[in-house]
């Protein structure tokens, strides 16, 4: 006969079974890639793989600031359009955009051409760089806010899948930028940067990723908080 937690355990499971699909090879995957290649490319080899380049944080916050609204799909379908528009997101040269370079941006068919998203990315490559200024860098300042919870989890669901979408650590971070005069950086979007940064492993625990992140982001936290 079954004990109140081995009934517990097989609720997770069941949970967790629920919410994966099988890849070509047998493994499985988080469902939220579906059938597209891409995505599940994506899902695969970045999302969840902790991220410490200043560089690479910045430009992912900046593209969440885009996806407010929209589907991350939609977002990582034009991330090369938003590469070259942004010069590979170079805070130095974002930060120097003119009147000129929004107007070149708000004719970019190839992005997301909303003016307050773009002039946001443009305010916040100023912020990071003083930022960086500041601590010395964006990945440390960062990674500070990293929950020492198991898998860097601190938020409460109430999907089905066991996933949040905010949690204490995002809502310090998103208070945080904001008071550094950073924009589009709220709770939730800061979840989502958080999670596709690393900083929380929201990879079900039987997806075929879930360890080797879990790794990474452990590695990246001691270094990033020693």
């Amino acid at each position: 006969m079954k004990n109140s937690n081995d009934e517990e355990l097989d609720r997770e499971l069941m949970t967790s079974l629920e919410w994966l699909r099988p890849t070509t090879k047998g493994e499985l995957r988080c469902w939220w890639p579906g059938d597209d290649v891409p995505y599940q490319k994506y899902h695969d080899m970045e999302w969840g793989v902790a991220v410490i380049d200043d560089q690479r944080l910045y430009e992912k916050i900046c593209l969440e600031g885009f996806q407010s609204g929209l589907s991350w799909l939609t977002i990582l379908r034009k991330r090369e359009n938003f590469r070259a528009a942004f010069t590979n997101f170079d805070m130095d040269a974002v930060a120097r955009f003119t009147e000129k370079d929004i107007n070149r941006l708000m004719n970019d068919a190839g992005i997301v051409r909303h003016r307050g998203k773009i002039e946001a990315t443009i305010n916040n490559a100023s912020r990071a760089l003083e930022l960086i200024e500041e601590t010395g860098s964006l990945a440390r300042h960062i990674w500070s806010f990293a929950s020492s919870n198991e898998f860097g989890r601190d938020g409460i669901s109430s999907h089905p899948s066991g996933l949040a979408t905010t949690s204490p650590a995002a809502i310090a971070l998103s208070k945080d930028l904001k008071k550094r005069g950073w924009k589009y950086v709220g709770p939730t979007t800061m979840y989502s940067f958080m999670q596709s940064m690393g900083m929380i492993n929201d990879h079900l625990s039987d997806c075929f990723v879930h360890d080797n992140c879990e790794k990474k982001r452990l590695i990246a936290l001691k270094k990033m908080t020693r």
